[in-house]
């Protein structure tokens, strides 16, 4: 029996925010609830619970974070992801510390925040039944060299803990590249964890790295644990490196030469048995000529280098990620898994996926929804992901029935082709172009890319004067 679906509640004064929200949980297969204030949320959740809480700052009556802290009273156990803007720092800091699960900043990314919510979700899970959660890895999947290079290096690193950097464009799954270096490590039975670097203002990612001990700061109630001291034992995942700042990549460099730092308002020095493996998608050689990345640091991350490569350069894979991720969107969406036919699949074989393999993923989500059949066709692939518009899918349904014709002629004998078909052509384009002037000729012509001349000769041919 499948078991219940998660539930996420999203309380936010602005409409938009909640449907696009309660929109792309419900497709991840998350059943949503939404309320423009905190006060009717309170009421009603004393008669009921979702899985995951998320709420805005800034809102009429209430704020969130009066409602966090209501919230973390009457129950500690639920998680709570605040979302706020950018430059609502001050109240950010404010939630982060006052005992969110995680806060994201507007404008967010919709799959991060579905993401997110799933990751709060098993935080909160009992043990048994995080175990049960495929422990959150999916299959690093692929035949094409560039990523049997890939799976080689992963393998040659099995029984090391050495630093690894990991380059490639963003959707390329350099995250999971890192997990799979994890689990075939000696770390393995020990903490994986993963922290974007650039979804974090630069003024809170010291504090989320390192930890901070009580009254740091304004907002500080409580000691908290930096994710160093989270991954002791384990594997620390720092993705999109390149975009630390200086300071913070000072700090980096020396917990990574001593093994040991302080938490921000600290006294005593934390030693810490952490493997680090980082991530970009910049040149970070050309980050260290430009002075905008530590020529040191980058040496003490580029100990070992492994590159994702890009969907395109691995085409070979598409049709195993696309069946592989249709069959797990059925999953999230409690549906029949989707078969897809041949000319479907040369259509997103061709398509140049500049999001990669997260896009895919996504393209999978979608299809899963819209595709009206149990197999997806060429029809149903939308334009930005390789499919035909409506005249493109007009011209292949014509050529396809010239093609049936063309077959029936020869099956009969009837030869040769051209002299049946040509004035057959002929005449169907030039009763359309006529009507559609209203028997100006000359525009007819024009329209047939013809001269006056020529139509008027093919006409009297034809017989249609």
């Amino acid at each position: 029996m499948a078991k219940d679906a998660l539930t996420a509640w999203v309380v936010d004064d602005d409409q938009s925010v909640r449907w696009v929200l309660e929109k792309a949980l419900r497709q991840a297969g998350i059943d949503g609830r939404s309320f423009d204030r905190a006060e009717p949320l309170l009421a009603a959740i004393d008669t009921a619970q979702p899985d995951v809480l998320i709420t805005d700052v800034r809102m009429p009556g209430m704020s969130g974070i009066t409602l966090l802290e209501r919230i973390k009273d009457s129950h500690p156990e639920l998680p709570v992801i605040v979302i706020t803007a950018h430059s609502d720092l001050e109240n950010a800091v404010a939630a982060y510390k006052g005992g969110a699960f995680e806060y994201l900043p507007k404008p967010f990314d919709i799959d991060e925040a579905v993401a997110l919510v799933r990751k709060a979700a098993r935080s909160a899970a009992a043990a048994p039944e995080a175990a049960e959660d495929e422990q959150i890895i999916p299959s690093l999947i692929g035949q094409a060299p560039a990523m049997q290079e890939v799976f080689r290096s992963i393998g040659r690193l099995s029984g090391s803990s050495m630093t690894v950097l990991i380059t490639g464009e963003s959707g390329t799954g350099k995250e999971l590249v890192a997990r799979a270096l994890h689990e075939h490590s000696p770390r393995a039975s020990r903490p994986f964890v993963a922290l974007n670097t650039s979804a974090i203002a630069s003024e809170l990612l010291e504090s989320e790295l390192f930890g901070h001990e009580k009254g740091a700061f304004t907002g500080a109630d409580a000691r908290r644990i930096g994710r160093f001291e989270q991954a002791d034992g384990g594997t620390l995942f720092l993705d999109e490196i390149g975009d630390m700042s200086p300071a913070l990549q000072t700090r980096l460099l020396r917990v990574l030469a001593e093994s040991e730092f302080y938490r921000v308002g600290g006294q005593q020095s934390i030693k810490v048995d952490v493997r680090v493996i980082a991530a970009t998608n910049q040149n970070l050689a050309q980050a260290v000529k430009e002075a905008r990345f530590r020529e040191d640091l980058y040496h003490r991350l580029n100990v070992i280098r492994i590159n994702t490569p890009p969907l395109r350069q691995r085409r070979e894979d598409i049709s195993l990620l696309i069946n592989h991720y249709l069959g797990k969107a059925a999953d999230e969406l409690n549906a029949n898994p989707k078969a897809i036919d041949a000319e479907a699949l040369d259509l997103l074989e061709a398509y140049d996926w500049p999001g990669n393999v997260r896009q895919l993923v996504n393209a999978t989500r979608r299809l899963t929804v819209t595709a009206p059949g149990s197999v997806i066709t060429a029809a149903d692939i939308p334009t930005d992901f390789g499919g035909r518009s409506a005249g493109d899918r007009q011209i292949s349904e014509w050529t396809q029935s010239l093609e049936s014709w063309a077959s029936r002629r020869l099956a009969e004998g009837d030869t040769p082709l051209l002299d049946a078909a040509l004035p057959e052509f002929e005449r169907a384009l030039i009763k359309t172009a006529i009507a559609r002037t209203n028997g100006h000729r000359q525009a007819a012509a024009k329209l047939l890319g013809w001269g006056r001349n020529t139509l008027a000769r093919k006409m009297k041919a034809l017989h249609l004067d």
